[in-house]
């Protein structure tokens, strides 16, 4: 089976496809070849509203279902995206760029694993019994109603489903809104969640740009916003929710701190930096940016990294041995061109890469920074792509102060062979996803979310429950009631 990257229609609505062609044209950008692959349009106010009314419609008799009929649905959608894996995967890359030989692992099948982690859940989601004496106290756990996910464009595929999954495990309806820039994978997804049996119109996607997320996010039948995406844009969506008391989650950006102790095992530790630095072509916002090199082994380490990061392979992402494909757009690319020029300005040694690839479509070279100090803008500001940036440290409690010393606080990562001292540290940074001789693991069963101002809320694991879904208490008196009067 194979996808065309022109959908029948810009939007999924109601069970089915959705088109009309008077809202804003939104090209479809292959960041490969800089070619036009497919052209979709923004949702008009007729698109959003029908939206809108087929959620509200589907979400009580969907909520009236038993957990495990739901569960058993979401289960069925995870497999048929299994079957399909190579097909999404390649629509994935279609979408963003990314290699073929990462999209068949980390996309199409983290998007499953949700599915089937939150489908084996919903048939659990009970409440409490609380006796207090005769009397008694028990709490049903309810859906919110209309959940609204804004996806970021660096993952499609499986933000789409890291949201939808636990929403409608717990009864809710959503509508999801992809990034301008990569809005093809969502689509499938609501298309195979049909096909698995989910009734129409309890799980929608409506394409646009930021307006059409601002009328979504400020229309009172929305009763629940989930987004992925900048911080400046999670200030405004935040604000914009607040106002009518919605519940959100919010993951944001990050600046996050690698901290590698010269006891470490240099080639893991190496390892890690690429993941946490290179994967997606640096388009993680996870990413541990700030690799802090104790002193004594930082010239080993910074051999080691070059040497092994010249061995990347850059070219088309459709051929499974390229490991490091473009960036997702243009746009981003001269982003990140710049945060390199203005490494090169503040006086950061460069140590490899820098430069566009000499091809078609938006490629940067895997680019390395040594002598990076604190407050150069490259340390402090979330680059999102493939530049890493060392730092040099003495002392444990110095790369902690430091590693803690931003306004965010996603992620955090150690290598050490002293356990002692990597529980230790991690239990001292600000952090909420962190890793010990690891980096960037995000399975569905652990939480996900982050400190400051790298937002609020936690998706997956059993957590995401609590974000998706309201308690009602309810008093049970056995006996008389007194009164004063």
């Amino acid at each position: 089976m194979t996808y065309d990257p022109q959908p029948q229609a810009s939007h999924y609505v109601n069970g089915a496809y959705l088109e009309d062609d008077t809202g804003t044209p939104i090209p479809v950008i292959y960041s490969a070849n800089g070619a036009e692959i497919a052209r979709l349009h923004s949702a008009t106010d007729a698109v959003i509203e029908a939206a809108i009314t087929s959620a509200q419609a589907a979400q009580k008799d969907w909520a009236a279902l038993s957990g495990r009929e739901r569960g058993r649905i979401l289960t069925d959608a995870a497999r048929i995206m299994r079957e399909r894996n190579h097909a999404l995967s390649v629509l994935e890359t279609y979408d963003t760029g990314k290699p073929l030989q990462e999209t068949l692992v980390a996309d199409a099948t983290s998007a499953a694993d949700a599915l089937e982690y939150f489908g084996g859940m919903a048939g659990t989601l009970t409440g409490e019994h609380i006796q207090l004496g005769e009397d008694w106290v028990y709490t049903v756990r309810e859906p919110l109603g209309i959940c609204l996910g804004i996806g970021a464009w660096n993952y499609p595929t499986q933000i789409a489903a890291w949201k939808g999954a636990p929403a409608l495990a717990c009864g809710n309806a959503m509508i999801f809104k992809p990034s301008e820039t990569t809005p093809l994978c969502a689509l499938k997804l609501a298309e195979i969640l049909t096909e698995a049996g989910a009734p129409a119109g309890i799980y929608n996607v409506v394409q646009g740009l930021g307006d059409v997320g601002a009328k979504l996010v400020t229309d009172p039948r929305i009763a629940k916003v989930s987004l992925t995406g900048s911080v400046p844009t999670g200030r405004r969506v935040y604000a914009a929710a607040a106002d009518q008391m919605k519940h959100v989650t919010m993951e944001l950006g990050g600046k996050s701190p690698l901290m590698i102790f010269d006891d470490a095992d240099l080639n893991n530790a190496v390892g890690g930096a690429i993941n946490a630095n290179f994967y997606s072509s640096g388009q993680i916002c996870s990413n541990g940016t700030r690799v802090f090199v104790q002193k004594g082994i930082k010239e080993a380490f910074l051999a080691r990294l070059a040497e092994r990061v010249a061995s990347a392979k850059i070219g088309d992402p459709m051929d499974e041995s390229v490991n490091f494909g473009p960036m997702v757009s243009e746009n981003q690319m001269k982003i990140v061109q710049g945060f390199i020029a203005k490494g090169i300005e503040e006086g950061a040694r460069l140590v490899a890469g820098g430069e566009q690839v000499d091809r078609d479509g938006f490629y940067l070279e895997p680019t390395i920074f040594a002598d990076v100090t604190d407050d150069m803008t490259i340390a402090r500001d979330e680059i999102f792509g493939p530049v890493l940036s060392v730092l040099d440290f003495d002392t444990e409690e110095e790369v902690i102060a430091r590693a803690n010393d931003t306004i965010f606080g996603l992620s955090a990562g150690v290598y050490t062979s002293d356990i002692t001292r990597a529980h230790r540290v991690i239990g001292a940074v600000e952090a909420g996803a962190c890793f010990i001789n690891s980096y960037n693991d995000a399975p569905v069963e652990a939480p996900f979310g982050g400190h400051k101002m790298s937002g609020v809320g936690r998706e997956n694991s059993r957590q995401a429950i609590e974000h998706y879904s309201q308690l009602k208490s309810v008093y049970v008196r056995m006996g008389d009631t007194e009164a004063p009067f």
